[in-house]
């Protein structure tokens, strides 16, 4: 990450070690009074406060489930033969140096996507859509390709809903849209740009836990990125074409003019103007493969922009409310991504605990004896499986389910000689895609359903029968599938780290 030169060194295996988990290792094994299974008391006790908040309370908060996770490591610690080596364990997990990398990265994107929800960026592309005149199944498609850039800029697929849904959805189906069918394209592109733009948490993740074995560091994000789109821009070509054709089909239309509808929803062209500094942001992302120079660029050159344009005065920036708490969006990004911080901090402890315990060794080893699993072919259908399973069992919040799953995958791949952007790839397109829209469990189907509620005269929209209409998830599970099946896309890590197409000699 920044990209791979922020990684660490990596021994001769290619595991990456700090201080910490060099000092926990040299205390021998982490040992349960269950034996092994003691490892997987954390786990159970969050994937039951997944299930507990998600699914039977209905709460999409990241914070509970920061809760339960915490819970899960205390009520484990007690199960330890050594309670100290128990948590010696958990601190090596978080204080690694992909995981602080990581983090970091997290808190500074969050600052990039806060000033992009300031600025109304989406109110922008209503403005344009509305001025075109299109409508019904036209509609539809347009938006699906305006939340997709909306996304990439934000790189949040929560955030991307929580701003689409309010102004896309009612003035759509005021532009006579088909409503389920709407619903599945705003979630859609929201997912899209959640697996493709570098700034995204899940973009983030994948890279930065596959690591080179032939050389020091991680998956460099812009990287990733470009060999991702060869997946992600056809399944969105795919799904875009659905949108159009069946929602012409399917969509009543409208008699409602495009002053109307930029009446209703108060939107202009201004807030488009920021798609400049998300271009300088994209541009040195892919240039500079350094993600915390990306972020500076477009941060410093956006908050100019908007405060000349008068999108945003200084007050946005930085106040103080009337009630005495911080204002800006600077402290609003912060405060959006410290959940989620709090989460990964927890995940990357009971990672720390399965690693000590011999959980991840067992898992590889287990893969390792399968013929199957050990050929190119085999190892992408183990990762892509235990990511989907993994995804599911995390309700489909993609980001958290890719740190656990995320070192089994590096080891799987990188024993069959796969790239790292091959592993991370293959990863991330079953977790956003079928992984994210699993029916009844998955959290952002339940999201989508909650946020079309509320809009007067607006019909709401079941959970399940948004993953009918969820398209750009169904097609990238389908692309990486086929070429999981036909080996299109396959490439294996060669000298220095390069990317080759045929297998390397294993290290010596």
């Amino acid at each position: 990450m920044t990209d791979g030169k922020a990684a660490a060194a990596a021994q001769t295996d290619g595991t990456a070690r700090t201080d910490g988990a060099v000092q926990a290792a040299d205390q021998g094994p982490l040992t349960f009074r269950i034996g092994m299974l003691g490892a997987l008391i954390a786990p159970f006790v969050f994937l039951i406060g997944v299930i507990a908040y998600f699914v039977i309370f209905a709460v999409f908060d990241m914070n509970a489930l920061t809760a339960s996770g915490l819970a899960g490591l205390i009520i484990a610690a007690l199960f330890s033969r050594k309670y100290s080596r128990f948590w010696d364990a958990v601190i090596s997990g978080v204080s690694s140096r992909p995981s602080i990398t990581l983090l970091l990265i997290l808190l500074t994107v969050s600052l990039m996507s806060a000033l992009i929800t300031a600025t109304d960026v989406s109110g922008g592309f209503v403005w344009l859509a509305s001025t075109l005149g299109v409508s019904g199944g036209v509609f539809i498609a347009v938006i699906f390709l305006m939340t997709c850039a909306i996304s990439m800029s934000t790189g949040s697929s929560i955030g991307t809903l929580f701003t689409a849904f309010p102004i896309f959805y009612p003035a759509g189906v005021l532009l006579g849209a088909d409503p389920l069918l709407l619903a599945g394209a705003i979630l859609s592109g929201a997912l899209f740009g959640d697996s493709l733009a570098p700034i995204s948490d899940s973009t983030i993740v994948s890279a930065s836990t596959q690591r080179y074995r032939r050389k020091v560091g991680t998956a460099e994000i812009g990287g990733v990125v470009r060999a991702r789109a060869k997946f992600a821009l056809p399944a969105a070509a795919v799904s875009a074409i659905l949108f159009l054709v069946i929602g012409s089909a399917v969509s009543p239309g409208t008699d409602m003019s495009a002053s109307d509808i930029i009446d209703a929803t108060g939107a202009g062209p201004l807030p488009l103007i920021m798609l400049i500094p998300i271009a300088l942001l994209l541009f040195t992302a892919f240039w500079k493969r350094d993600i915390f120079l990306a972020t500076t660029v477009g941060l410093l050159s956006g908050t100019l922009l908007a405060l000349l344009t008068g999108l945003i005065d200084f007050s946005d920036v930085i106040s103080a409310n009337d009630d005495g708490t911080p204002g800006g969006f600077l402290v609003a990004g912060i405060a959006d991504i410290i959940p989620l911080i709090g989460l990964g901090i927890v995940i990357f402890g009971m990672i720390g605990v399965l690693q000590e315990a011999g959980i991840f060794d067992a898992i590889v080893n287990a893969a390792s004896r399968s013929a199957f699993a050990r050929t190119p072919r085999g190892a992408e259908v183990v990762i892509g499986l235990g990511a989907l399973a993994t995804a599911t069992v995390f309700a489909g919040v993609n980001g958290p389910s890719m740190i656990m799953f995320g070192p089994v995958a590096d080891r799987i791949g990188a024993a069959a000689g796969l790239h790292p952007y091959r592993r991370a790839n293959v990863m991330e397109g079953f977790t956003l895609g079928l992984g994210s829209v699993v029916p009844i469990v998955s959290s952002f189907l339940l999201i989508a359903s909650l946020l079309t509620q509320g809009h007067e005269g607006v019909p709401e929209v079941a959970a399940p029968a948004i993953f009918l209409g969820a398209f750009y998830p169904l097609a990238l599970t389908l692309v990486i599938a086929i070429s999981v099946i036909t080996g299109w896309g396959r490439r294996f890590e060669g000298e220095g780290g390069a990317e080759s197409r045929t297998p390397v000699a294993p290290l010596s």
